[in-house]
């Protein structure tokens, strides 16, 4: 073990310093594929098309995304839905009722919900005026037992992306894992951190399927990293996390890139039109710049204008309650015809 890889290791709990993994028969025989007679792994021998257990590595996927990424498969970990991955972070690094983490609200609101689940202490530094890290404080608030960072870049329900020079220096002066979350980064013009993987131990980045790729039903979220944490994070993860159905789509839609690029630029030339649009209704006082397909805007009263829009057929997410964002709404950026009815309900209400 190198001294980069020592030092993320002492930052484990200690009971997974030494945890073994759970070897699965896919584990010990590798080529489901193969023409062999399996009676290995009690399934049933009738062929369904999903009576063999699936890949539990999910070799295929992370080819897919290796080559997409330009990062080795050795360094992505898929799990169901981006809740598990963060889940399995918070299971490797932060010991119940010792450790914290630290958020910056308004954010995510897993975070807390997966803190308060695994018993860890939150430590919550708000976000500037700007939407930005304080970076100050919350390197002087960090302690002994500050295990994990989290950075949603492009944040939600902000919607910007933090600057890259306060994330470097977050990345650099923290002393535990810096876990930035880039679940909107198919919309920004920021560069993705899975590129400076190797320049920061510490750093996880994880993505998802969701947004961009369009596959919220099928739940896969990804985690990239150092082969160390990855290795880490591999041992205490359930052996056949990710299904085959939604092996199979995930790979059936990476290998179509190209729509995606395309349905990501429409995302984009609509949230323009959107945010132009809105500029033309009264009630609506500040909308803030968006890194993501979502806009997040403050309107004269956030309660009010929710109901009358639940009233006209058109759900719409109110933050009014999250920090920073009193009467404010969030829209997700849909098709033409959703943005024109969205737009034509705003300026009907008085």
């Amino acid at each position: 073990m190198n001294k980069r890889e020592l030092n993320i290791f002492n930052l484990l709990r200690e009971n997974i310093k030494t945890i073994k993994a759970y070897s699965s028969a896919r584990d010990e025989y590798k080529d489901a594929s193969a023409d062999m007679v399996f009676i290995d792994a009690n399934e049933s021998p009738f062929q369904t098309n999903v009576n063999r257990y699936p890949d539990p590595q999910q070799s295929s996927v992370k080819q897919q995304l290796s080559e997409l990424k330009n990062i080795p498969p050795s360094q992505i970990l898929l799990g169901n839905g981006s809740d598990e991955v963060l889940d399995l972070i918070f299971r490797a690094f932060c010991e119940p009722n010792v450790d914290n983490i630290v958020t910056l609200p308004p954010t995510y609101g897993m975070y807390k919900v997966l803190a308060d689940l695994n018993a860890i202490n939150i430590i919550s530094v708000e976000l500037d005026s700007d939407f930005e890290p304080k970076v100050s404080e919350i390197l002087t608030t960090q302690n002994d037992n500050s295990k994990l960072l989290f950075l949603c870049s492009p944040n939600n329900p902000t919607a910007n992306s933090f600057n890259s020079d306060k994330i470097e220096d977050l990345i650099s002066g923290f002393e535990g894992i810096v876990v930035i979350d880039e679940a909107y980064i198919d919309f920004s013009n920021q560069e993705s951190w899975v590129s400076r993987l190797n320049k920061f131990p510490n750093l996880i980045v994880t993505q998802t399927l969701s947004k961009a790729y369009g596959l919220a039903g099928i739940r896969l979220g990804i985690c990239y990293a150092s082969e160390f944490i990855i290795s880490v994070l591999n041992k205490i993860k359930p052996p056949y996390n990710v299904n085959q159905l939604t092996q199979q789509k995930a790979l059936e839609r990476l290998l179509k890139i190209d729509e995606v690029n395309a349905e990501v630029s429409n995302i984009l030339e609509q949230r323009k039109w959107l945010q132009q649009a809105l500029e033309t209704v009264p009630f609506i006082k500040t909308i803030y710049p968006s890194d993501a397909n979502f806009i997040l805007v403050k309107v004269d009263a956030a309660n009010k204008r929710y109901s009358e829009l639940i009233e006209k057929g058109i759900v719409v997410r109110n933050r009014t309650t999250q920090p920073l964002c009193e009467n404010c709404l969030r829209f997700t950026v849909g098709t033409e015809k959703e943005n024109k009815t969205l737009i034509e309900a705003l300026n009907q209400l008085s």
